[in-house]
């Protein structure tokens, strides 16, 4: 099994200190970049846990609640309109503001209207109107994250992008921090400013739409990245027509025609399971010892949200100082060893200083996975003339494991006791480490990050 070593990852990247490590994300492509971040991660709350607070308040049934779970639907198929994204233009906005700009404030106006239209429904009155309007703000959000994930990939050089993926996800678990408590702690300052409950969670939502207009001036503020530039120029004699088409064909067949393809499909599957498939079962798990759902919201908002955020940030810099290889080594192994902070809980049993413990090694060590695993998927897209297809692709085979393969869970967790559950946990690890091994034998990572400026 190839290992990663420290050497050659030093002379395959020059040493970097954290004078230099803090300087890269101050540059303002990053800086763009994260506000970017906070626009994407603001709405996700609010067709989901913030809104579900809202209806249970005005007195829908929990059955109702329940089927609200479907709202998400549109962030795992935002690939089917990916194209779209990255073949037509937006009248007057793509002329003004260029290809992936253009897209982003259309995105954001259309998040914008989304969040308003939402704030004026009633969940007591008109459920159907309320699903309605999250399904909007969840298709409105998608395509925000399709084409800021575009935007990054093809404005940061190489030698920002672990620097501005840290930055991208520390400002999206902001955002998402402000959409949630911050959403509530302000309908709660609504009404005790005299406002009736409807008035202060539509006031509230209000906020929140507004909120979205740090993300516009992000995206007014920043510049047309220089390849999609070339990209938008090389095609630009083309029907709409057949630039989707390009667009959707050849996000297929460039990346099915590389070396290894299904090994490289399989390992970003399996490269997060082992986190998903622990992380699905951590709260019942954690109410299992006792604990009271106010005693785990407040270590995960408090201390797993500070752990995340560090553990980001410490991601961005070890993508910097080391070689992509053997990053992935690095966080695959952390986040598979991490799981047995909570085997140690079960036997530890109720404690709150234990708790914190666990939640902030998996918190901390999950940040730095999730940062070095994105820029590897960032890496995989190499043409500018389907980035967004692509990694809106990779995304949706990534979210397999969260998803589909985690679905078991309960029912092992159930057969073996907490302990051995989460000592299994590390285990799931080993398929992904035994393919990042095989894959770096046949020299896969020679050939990744390789942007092509256009393919004409």
């Amino acid at each position: 099994m190839i290992v990663p070593d420290a050497a050659k990852a030093e002379t395959e990247i020059p040493a970097t200190s954290w004078r230099d490590a803090l300087a890269v994300y101050l540059q303002p492509r990053v800086l763009i970049v994260m506000f970017l971040g906070f626009s994407s991660g603001l709405p996700l709350a609010l067709s989901g846990s913030t809104l579900l607070v809202w209806m249970r308040e005005s007195g829908v049934d929990l059955g109702t609640i329940g089927l609200f779970a479907l709202v998400g639907t549109p962030y795992t198929l935002k690939f089917l309109w990916a194209p779209l994204v990255d073949a037509l233009h937006v009248p007057v906005l793509t002329r003004w503001l260029g290809r992936r700009r253009g897209w982003l404030v259309f995105a954001q106006l259309l998040l914008i209207a989304a969040i308003l239209l939402l704030a004026l429904t009633d969940p007591a009155r008109s459920p159907l109107f309320v699903a309605l309007g999250a399904l909007l703000v969840a298709t409105a959000s998608a395509t925000q994250d399709t084409v800021v994930d575009a935007f990054r990939v093809e404005s940061l050089p190489e030698s920002e992008q672990a620097a501005g993926m840290a930055s991208y996800v520390a400002a999206y678990r902001v955002g998402m921090l402000i959409s949630t408590a911050g959403a509530l702690f302000l309908v709660s300052g609504f009404e005790g400013l005299g406002l009736a409950k409807p008035a202060a969670w539509m006031w509230g939502y209000a906020a929140m739409a507004a909120m979205v207009l740090i993300g516009m001036i992000a995206a007014l503020a920043a510049t047309e990245p220089e390849q999609s530039r070339r990209a938008e120029a090389a095609t630009s004699g083309e029907s709409a027509l057949n630039r989707v088409t390009a667009a959707a064909v050849g996000a297929f067949t460039e990346f099915l025609a590389r070396k290894d393809v299904w090994a490289v499909l399989a390992f970003v599957v399996l490269y997060k399971f082992t986190d998903s498939f622990s992380g699905t079962m951590t709260a019942p798990f954690v109410i299992d010892l006792g604990f009271s759902r106010n005693d785990y919201a407040a270590i995960v908002k408090g201390v797993g949200l500070a752990a995340t955020l560090i553990g980001g940030f410490a991601g961005g810099f070890l993508a910097r100082a080391w070689s992509l290889p053997a990053c992935l080594w690095i966080g695959g192994v952390l986040q598979a060893v991490s799981n047995l902070s909570f085997a140690w809980l079960a036997f530890v049993g109720m404690n709150q200083w234990a708790l914190a413990l666990a939640i902030t090694v998996e918190n901390f060590t999950s940040a730095i996975g999730t940062v070095i695993f994105v820029a590897y998927l960032s890496s995989l897209c190499q043409s500018p003339l389907h980035t967004a297809t692509q990694y809106a692709l990779l995304t949706a085979l990534a979210a397999i494991g969260r998803t589909y393969l985690s679905a078991g869970a309960g029912f092992v967790a159930k057969a073996t006791g907490w302990p051995m559950f989460f000592m299994l946990s590390v285990l799931v690890a080993v398929p992904s480490l035994l393919l990042l091994a095989w894959l770096q034998r046949r020299g896969h990572f020679e050939g990744v990050g390789r942007r092509e400026a256009a393919e004409a």
